[in-house]
């Protein structure tokens, strides 16, 4: 590839951050569509084809698995080569590799396991039962989330004086039990992956040294989401002799709340001297309308990096602020715009419906169904958290390896067969007095069971003893369509009555198309079934479902970050609402509420929509509020205000052939030949007659498609149209 094809197509300043020399480190301050990940991936092309950088001393660090993927997808159709040895992925994703590289180094086992949210909230939960550490003074959820930010910030129990704090003290106390525990049982969760990644390389100069040798360049997306142990992690690895490139935006820093510093961003400029910086400002995305409220919005926010997006595409449309009367009505008013853009030809996942608290989303949604309008809650949970995957995976752990006690607790008893947490709580005693594990445990101790419950045990450890056997040869989507009918999961989901849809059933059989599709890396230090595991493991982390098309997206506006749509409405612009109520007495969170805001705008590409409610019904309360004071930052040149009430054309989405209403949402109509309603199940129709009186009457009814039948009133939950 040459020089020309590189660079075909970027602006000046992507052409300059692409081409950089690299005697100094770089500061890429990208802007909301302004190409960031077209000039990361031309960067490392430039490199590999025009300064001959060979592929693996190149580390390429991303924020999300699905970027990481993209990022790799993109390199190998520009290059037209694979590069699997390229070290390009998650901080996650990187750190988990650099320790199983090196894992008698970091003091750990070849058999290390990675311990997602959920599995790191049952073992606090149980330390702190064991040990009569009172949950409704001190609440799990509360004492997992200052382990992991400790955690973040490169912090152990030992390093902690908690004085009179008698929480912290508490905390630190199971702090210290769960790290015993972590390390007994070879468990590595995902905070602790770069802690001791970290710890991995500033203790052993040596390797350190190999790896600051080997990384000539070091590249870093979203910059400005770095936490302290991720910018410590960047720092350690950076020689002086190789080059930092980081890109990113500190009007998008808006992970506060989970550790993110928008400091770290603010500070490369004296920790990584020299550096040069470039902006980023010209706007691929939104109208210039969009643009320059978003740029005026911003700007209230003080020591910030300042940019000022532009476009050359146009002005396009003033940006729609709707005053509604309740929240019913702001729903209302959203769904029908909607329906409108909907009859005009905009496909419905080219629409989107933000809001800062997911509370938000239950009137639309109510709105949406009504109106049979398609749509997605956009970061459901995900395919690898579900809680069938997760025990078919844990049978796949213990059937590569019966040490893991994480795999055997859980599915110990599931499917249920006759063993209790009583014969549990024994196996777990005589594992801890004879450092042993369960599984060695269970065998060790059933012969002096209740008959009922030493059956249950032999019988378990055997199964799993018959099917390390007998799966020892298979290839990996074998032996995972073997675990799943042989542990009995698969009958299980399919005669489980209230998985009425068969999704669980489905979801199974999709995981042994994963493991068909799963491509392991030869030059992994893991065979392949842990490589499985672990990109398991890595694919929870973090990642939301990727949106789905045809429907309407609802999320929320951290959702929504790196995503685009041609019409957004951003709801719920209300004060204590967004800004958030927590926010209002700290400037500093004031300021990422406003770049909060920053970002929701900026995903629109044509067309914004901005609304409020002037009294709201939100968690059990009926409210009245004052319009956001973001609202009255963005000057009235970009806006378009709408007061009066809204009404649209609404259409069946579902059923071309379905009628055409003009339908008043909150409208009320009287029962009488010939007038239009609609029915939940058969969809709207034409009453032809009816008799008798109140919740009792019998209507007579035409259906377009279910044709005429006969309902009565109490049960029928009609819509008179």
């Amino acid at each position: 590839m040459n020089l020309s094809e590189i660079i075909d197509g970027l602006n000046d300043k992507q052409h300059q951050s692409v081409t950089l020399d690299d005697a100094q480190n770089a500061l890429i301050l990208a802007g909301a569509g302004s190409g960031k990940t077209r000039v990361l991936t031309h960067r490392i092309v430039y490199l590999i084809t025009q300064k001959n950088t060979h592929i693996d001393a190149i580390l390429a660090v991303t924020f999300t698995n699905k970027a990481a993927k993209e990022m790799r997808e993109r390199l190998e159709l520009l290059l037209r080569r694979p590069i699997r040895s390229m070290w390009v992925g998650t901080f996650h994703g990187l750190a988990h590799r650099l320790l199983r590289a090196h894992p008698i180094e970091a003091n750990l086992s070849t058999q290390f396991q990675i311990l997602d949210q959920q599995d790191q909230f049952r073992i606090v939960k149980r330390l702190m039962r064991e040990n009569q550490i009172d949950e409704s003074k001190y609440p799990v959820r509360k004492i997992q989330w200052f382990i992991n930010q400790q955690k973040d910030e490169g912090i152990r129990p030992t390093d902690i004086d908690a004085g009179y704090n008698y929480f912290v003290k508490q905390s630190v106390k199971v702090f210290e039990l769960y790290e015993d525990h972590c390390k007994a049982n070879e468990l590595i969760d995902f905070a602790e992956l770069l802690v001791r990644s970290y710890e991995l390389l500033k203790n052993n100069a040596e390797l350190l040294a190999h790896y600051q040798r080997r990384f000539e360049h070091i590249l870093v997306d979203e910059f400005q989401d770095t936490n302290t142990i991720q910018y410590k992690w960047i720092k350690l690895l950076s020689s002086g002799k190789n080059q930092v490139f980081c890109v990113g935006d500190d009007d998008q820093s808006i992970y506060g709340w989970r550790g993110a510093k928008i400091e770290n961003i603010q500070k490369l400029e004296t920790d990584f001297n020299p550096i040069q910086t470039i902006r980023l400002e010209q706007n691929y995305r939104s109208t210039g309308n969009i643009l320059g409220a978003s740029n005026t919005l911003i700007a209230n926010n003080s020591n910030r990096l300042e940019k000022s997006l532009w476009t050359d595409s146009g002005d396009g449309e003033l940006i729609d602020v709707y005053e509604a009367r309740t929240e019913t009505d702001e729903s209302d008013f959203v769904v029908s715009s909607i329906q409108k853009l909907l009859n005009e030809g905009t496909n419905p996942n080219e629409c989107a419906i933000l809001y800062r608290s997911n509370a938000q989303s239950r009137g639309f949604e109510e709105k949406l169904i009504k109106y049979n309008i398609p749509y997605i809650i956009y970061g459901g949970l995900r395919f690898f958290e579900r809680a069938e995957i997760k025990d078919a995976l844990c049978y796949l752990r213990l059937m590569e390896s019966v040490t893991d006690n994480v795999a055997f607790e859980r599915v110990v008893n599931f499917p249920t067969r006759g063993i209790g947490n009583a014969t549990i709580e024994k196996v777990r005693e005589f594992a801890r007095d004879n450092s042993t594990t369960l599984f060695q445990a269970a065998i060790a101790i059933s012969p002096s069971l209740p008959t009922r419950a030493s059956n249950a045990l032999i019988g378990f450890t055997q199964l799993i003893e018959q099917m390390c056997d007998e799966a020892k040869n298979l290839e990996l989507s074998e032996k995972v369509s073997y675990l799943i009918k042989t542990s009995g999961l698969i009958d299980y989901y399919s005669n489980n009555k209230t998985d009425k849809a068969g999704s669980k059933k489905e979801n199974l059989e999709e995981l042994i198309a994963a493991a068909k599709q799963y491509t392991h890396d030869e030059d992994s230090e893991m065979n392949e079934v842990m490589g499985f595991v672990s990109l398991a493991s890595l694919d929870s982390s973090g990642d939301t479902n990727a949106p789905e098309h045809q429907n309407v997206q609802l999320m929320t506006v951290h959702s929504a970050k790196g995503l685009e749509f041609p019409c957004v409405f951003l709801t719920g612009m209300e004060e204590d609402l967004f800004p958030s109520r927590q926010s209002k007495d700290e400037p500093h969170l004031i300021d990422e509420e406003r770049r909060l805001c920053y970002v929701g705008m900026t995903r629109a590409m044509k067309k914004l929509t901005l609304s409020f409610a002037i009294r709201r019904f939100l968690h059990g309360q009926s409210l009245y509020a004052d319009p956001s004071r973001f609202l009255g930052e963005i000057p009235n040149e970009y806006l378009n205000s709408i007061k009066q009430k809204f009404g649209a054309t609404v259409h069946n989405y579902k059923d071309d052939d379905i009628f055409n209403q003009d339908i008043e949402p909150e409208g009320q109509g009287q029962l009488s030949i010939g007038v239009t309603v609609k029915h939940a199940k058969f969809g709207f129709g034409t009453v032809l007659n009816f008799e008798g009186e109140g919740d009792s009457t019998r209507i007579q009814i035409k259906f377009k498609k279910a044709g005429t039948k006969w309902l009565i009133s109490s049960y029928a939950n009609l819509e008179f149209v």
